[in-house]
């Protein structure tokens, strides 16, 4: 800390330090509630739990090819089909544990009505997990 000199001013100025012995005794003081707690926060206490083995039964659900041709042709598992019997296959599938997938394969140029009357088909039957396959697009090189 700086002190003022001997020489008698008639102006004093004030003094630009912080006293910092107050916030030292802030921080002992919480050093020591941190010590004395700290002990206490890593007590554990000791339960000899029972040990069990068991094994995860993975069943993969089976799956439903369906490819729905330009024309409107319904193939099942690569089974031509009509729309009454696909409706019957699909209820059959749908009773089963657990319940298949339905793996749709549209031709692009299958109108749009067989691809709905397919998918509200197969949704009135029971089946939740119901997917388009695709073919993935080639790239295309642009020449300059």
């Amino acid at each position: 800390m700086a002190f003022g000199g001997f020489e008698n001013k008639h102006g004093r100025t004030p003094m630009a330090e912080m006293n910092m012995v107050p916030l030292i005794d802030v921080m002992l003081v919480l050093l020591v509630i941190f010590i004395v707690t700290a002990p206490l926060l890593s007590h554990s206490v000791r339960i000899e739990l029972p040990q069990a083995s068991s094994k995860s039964i993975e069943t993969t659900p089976a799956k439903i090819d369906l490819a729905i041709q330009s024309d409107g042709e319904l193939l099942y598992n690569g089974n031509a089909v009509d729309r009454n019997t696909a409706q019957a296959l699909f209820m059959e599938a749908a009773r089963k544990n657990p319940m298949p997938e339905v793996h749709i394969y549209a031709d692009r140029h299958a109108d749009y009505q067989y691809v709905a009357q397919t998918l509200s088909d197969a949704s009135r039957a029971g089946l939740t997990t119901i997917g388009f396959i695709t073919r993935p697009q080639e790239k295309q090189t642009i020449s300059p």
